[in-house]
Parts: C-alpha cells; structure tokens; sequence
C-alpha cells in the first residue's frame, strides 16, 4: 500500500499562511536567543547534539548509534532524548525494566541494542542534564539526541543531519513544508552531514551539494550513505535472508520508509506494505491485521520485515510473534569518499581536549 496521496502538496500549499505565522515565530525565537534575551546554560563536560531542521526521518537515530558504537569503548558517554510519544513525563533512567511506552521507541531502541551505556529521557534537557548527572556522576560525554532547536541548552558541538534527497536549503516552514527552524539556523553546527545519499554519489555532485548548502570556514561537511544489516528474527535473533525469492510484507511505522523501500525493490522478488504514522503505537488489532495480510500472500517463500524503532513497539506481543517469520532489518550510516575516520577523529578530539567552561547560564543581555 502506499499513502503517498498526489492532493498532499496542494492541501500543504492552501496552509502557506500559517507556514508564514510559523516562520515568524521561529524566527523571533532565535532571534531571543542570539541577542542573549533568552538565555542557554553551559555545561562542564562535552556534549554533542544531533539534531536537523526539517521534521521527519534524516538519519538521526542511526548516527547516535554510530558515535556510540565509536565511543563507548574509549569514554563512559550517555545519551538523553526527549522520549517523543512515551506514556511518562518528566525525567527518566531506562533500566532493566523499562519498555518503549516508559521511554520511547527510539531511547528504547538504543537501550535494547548498548545495555552497558546510560539512556535517559527528559523534555526539558536544562533539567534532565544535572539529574542524569547526579544518577550517572561518571559520564565523560552526552550526546543530545534531536536537540538542535532546543538551544536552552548550548552544546560543545552541534552536528547537523540533511536528507539528501530533501536538502534544507530547497525546503520550507511547517505546515507547508518540512522544516521546523530556520534554514540560516544551520550556521549554528559545527559539523554538518548530507545522509541518505546514493552509494553513486559522484564528487562533482558533491561539489555542488557542498555550494549549495554554503558552509562558513569552521564548518565540516560530510556525505553518508544508508547501509542495511543481515535481517533477524524479532524475538530468536537468527539470522534471515532477502533476495530475489523471497516475498516480503514491509510493516513500517516511521517518517521516511523511501529508502527501505527503494532497497526491497532491488533486493526482494516482491513486497507489499502496512505503513502507520511514525511512532506508531501498535495495537493487538494491529497485529492481527499485519497476519491476516501476511497470510494473503501466495507464496511460502515469505517474511514480515519491520525497522529496529518499529520493533520495540512490537516486543510487547513477543509470545505471538514467536511463530511468525518476523523480521527486522538494521541499519547503519556509512560515510562516503572515505572519511569515517575523520569524522571519528573529530569528534574524539573534541571529548579529549575539551575545555570545561563550567555550569552557567549565558547572561542576558541588559
């Protein structure tokens, strides 16, 4: 199935006044927080935001699981996100009993997969940063997960995400458009990163992308690539396979599933898709309806296939699902023209020399 409905862009285009009323506000915001009328807090330790301008999937979940695989081994680091659509409020530690619904799917997601680092949610980071502090008084580092709007907190560096397919500098205010800050807001990074690029990207394509986005001298640019794992079983962990025999039922509940998308097409014999809305909270009714679609399938060389955001909203049906050939695919950011490790380096460099400017809130401007 596919929702891609042809009306959206007119509906979108008949909302343009208020993309513009949104577009003042942001604007104003940021405008406050330059001129130091609403103030950022410091902190004494490295922290490393990930965020974008635009709403929807640009690869930001994948990217936290990348500097944690990176870091982990070298740094006692801790990752704080907001916890989008969990049932809790406030402050929160994930532990052994935590679920999706106690932090969200995405915290959740990285709980499940780095059990040794420290996740916790909070909406307010200003507040959550001592709190996790006080629980975690070990952490050398924090990486803020979607946190580049959220400026009451400054960060020691800010990377920025962009689709490729969908750059900020052609893109446009909510509800109109996808973007939710400013498109100057990203003179605000330090790093920025071009994600979901073809493998093919050439490097006069990457000159003109890097023109186009116009980065100012202490800015880095870099291209990734989406990069899918070996398939395993949703509750067993074994392996499984698609090709060019295999028929598959895609079951998604995020922004973007284009790219997954795109991979099947050239992967699989075939597939079919269920697609909800993003952090889609799954029902048992939603269950039962992902099966019967499963068994309308005419083939016996078939699978479920559902992303690792999307499977932490499903374990809680793990007896049921044992039965069932679901699966879940992984991915990964592979960063293009070779320059992982410099994108690695920096951010090392950044923790180890970091310079400790202490607890702070900027002053206001009188």
């Amino acid at each position: 199935m596919n929702f891609n409905i042809p009306l959206l862009k007119p509906v979108r285009m008949l909302l343009f006044p208020l993309s513009l009323l949104y577009a003042l506000v942001v604007r104003l915001r940021n405008w406050c927080f330059d001129k130091h009328i609403f103030s950022s807090a410091h902190f004494n330790l490295p922290i490393i935001c990930i965020g974008n301008l635009a709403a929807g999937g640009t690869g930001k979940s994948p990217m936290v699981e990348f500097l944690i695989r990176n870091l982990q081994d070298h740094f006692e680091i801790a990752v704080l996100s907001r916890g989008y659509k969990r049932k809790t409020r406030g402050y929160a530690l994930a532990d052994a009993g935590t679920t999706a619904l106690d932090i969200g799917d995405e915290p959740m997601q990285f709980h499940s997969k780095f059990p040794g680092v420290t996740i916790a949610v909070g909406e307010e980071r200003i507040v959550a940063i001592p709190q996790l502090l006080h629980d975690r008084p070990n952490t050398r580092a924090i990486i803020l997960d979607d946190a580049f709007q959220h400026r009451t907190v400054k960060a020691g560096m800010n990377v920025l995400l962009t689709d490729c397919n969908n750059l900020f500098t052609r893109d446009w205010y909510l509800p109109t458009g996808d973007l939710r800050d400013a498109p100057g807001s990203y003179r605000r990074a330090d790093l920025i990163i071009v994600t979901k690029c073809q493998e093919t990207l050439s490097e006069d394509d990457r000159k003109a992308i890097v023109a186009e986005i116009g980065p100012l001298p202490h800015q880095q640019v870099f291209f990734s690539a989406i990069q899918y794992g070996t398939p395993y079983h949703i509750t067993k962990r074994e392996a499984g396979e698609v090709n060019d025999k295999v028929e598959v039922l895609l079951v998604t509940g995020i922004a973007n599933p284009e790219p997954l998308k795109r991979w099947l097409d050239e992967k699989s014999r075939t597939y079919y898709e269920l697609s909800y809305s993003d952090h889609h909270i799954f029902s048992i009714d939603d269950l039962n309806t992902i099966i019967r679609r499963f068994n309308s399938i005419q083939t016996r060389n078939k699978i479920i296939l559902t992303t690792e955001k999307d499977a932490v909203r499903l374990i809680k049906f793990e007896q049921e699902l044992k039965s069932w050939p679901f699966y879940v695919i992984p991915i990964e950011p592979r960063f293009l023209f070779s320059e992982q490790g410099r994108f690695t380096d920096l951010i090392v460099k950044f923790i180890t020399n970091f310079n400790a400017p202490g607890i702070r809130p900027e002053e206001k401007n009188a």
